[in-house]
């Protein structure tokens, strides 16, 4: 490991882009620094990078711990180690908390002072900061009042902090939302198909197993585990009656237990694809601008990294965007004829000849010294105009 930092150079490394990061941003206030480290922008750089890599790296390392320190035979060598951590995380996982806070006002939406930092505080992303830090404060004030051992699980929602880092939590999201409707009637079919082999099962075994199978709701436990499959053992009809029925209801849950699997994986790849299709939109419209800025070449990294696109997949949809454009401008729109445009092109002409024949001398000369006609084309459309004016007075 030692090799590995002396080799990176891990100290001038570090100085470099921090150095590079308050050069970018010379003359900025207290707060847009803040947000230009915790959010991409064109003056955030390298160590925006960074810092995101120590967030997650601690959200890992907390998280890991949290773990271990159950097991009593590690928690007995490490409990310092454990201890040190946790303290550490949660000082990083605080600071980045008051940071997104205070920074937030660099966000149009979220711009008041007062109001707009509690809109913020009150969003998903910034509870789950929250939820992070608050067992941890919790336990520290109140362990001596009240057994607080419970908080621990609580700890590991620090997991989802790593949901600000990717996008894949947000496009599942869109595709549940989008198939909700048919992720809905597969739903009430299973509620259905559950009551039912419940139902089923509590009139063929309650007399023979009168402990198990005492009641439906009882029965419903062993009517999720056949339809799906699963049959741990704890549980299993002894009449004939109940036995041809679980064998019937197994083969009916592998199909009807499987349509959601389905759909959301339909769904999701679907989403996927619609996604990179509005990638390539994307970058079609900032093509077409002429060339790209900072801030629309930022954006698009950003949208392949929440799709998950490989350097060669954006190099490809690079070169299809490109060819695209290329071959459409080089052949006429659908349904436009070259017999059509000279046509349009000879009304523009004869507009342009009537336009001259109420102009004075003076201000064609005006015209044609205009720096607006850039192209010597232009400037030669002009003149002929004129001299045709001048022969038709």
């Amino acid at each position: 490991m030692k090799k590995i930092l002396k080799k990176i150079n891990f100290p001038a490394y570090l100085f470099r882009i921090t150095h590079t990061f308050i050069t970018k941003n010379k003359g900025r206030t207290f707060r847009q620094k803040i947000f230009s480290l915790l959010h991409p922008t064109p003056t955030s750089g390298e160590l925006h990078h960074q810092i995101d890599n120590l967030i997650m790296l601690s959200v890992l390392a907390s998280v890991v711990s949290i773990i271990l320190e159950t097991v009593p035979e590690i928690h007995q060598v490490l409990a310092d180690v454990f201890y040190a951590i946790e303290w550490s995380t949660v000082a990083i996982f605080s600071l980045e908390y008051v940071a997104r806070v205070y920074a937030c006002c660099e966000l149009e939406k979220y711009q008041h002072p007062l109001t707009g930092r509690l809109r913020y505080m009150s969003t998903v992303s910034a509870l789950i900061d929250l939820l992070a830090i608050f067992p941890f404060f919790v336990g520290l004030f109140l362990h001596e009042t009240f057994d607080l051992r419970f908080l621990r699980v609580f700890r590991l929602s620090r997991l989802l902090k790593l949901t600000r880092y990717t996008g894949t939590l947000n496009t599942m999201y869109k595709a549940i939302h989008r198939e909700r409707r048919v992720l809905f009637a597969a739903a009430f079919m299973m509620v259905l198909l559950v009551i039912l082999t419940a139902s089923l099962g509590y009139e063929f075994e309650h007399d023979a197993q009168p402990d198990k199978f005492d009641t439906i709701p009882a029965a419903m436990y062993w009517a999720v585990i056949t339809l799906a499959s699963v049959g741990y053992g704890d549980l299993t009809p002894i009449t004939p009656l109940g036995r041809a029925m679980t064998v019937g209801i197994s083969l009916i849950g592998i199909g009807i237990f499987a349509i959601p699997a389905g759909l959301m994986a339909s769904a999701f790849t679907d989403q996927l694809r619609i996604d990179r299709e509005a990638f390539e939109n994307e970058f079609r419209e900032a093509i077409t601008k002429g060339k790209l800025t900072t801030q629309d070449r930022q954006a698009l990294e950003a949208e392949a990294e929440r799709l998950h696109l490989s350097i060669e997949d954006v190099d490809r949809i690079t070169d299809k965007v490109k060819q695209e454009m290329i071959a459409a401008g080089n052949t006429l729109p659908e349904g436009i004829t070259p017999e059509v445009l000279l046509e349009k092109y000879r009304q523009q002409v004869s507009h342009l000849r009537v336009f001259c024949l109420n102009l004075q001398d003076k201000q064609i000369e005006s015209l044609l010294n205009d720096p607006r006609l850039s192209t010597p084309l232009e400037r030669e459309l002009w003149a002929l105009i004129k001299q045709h004016a001048s022969r038709s007075l």
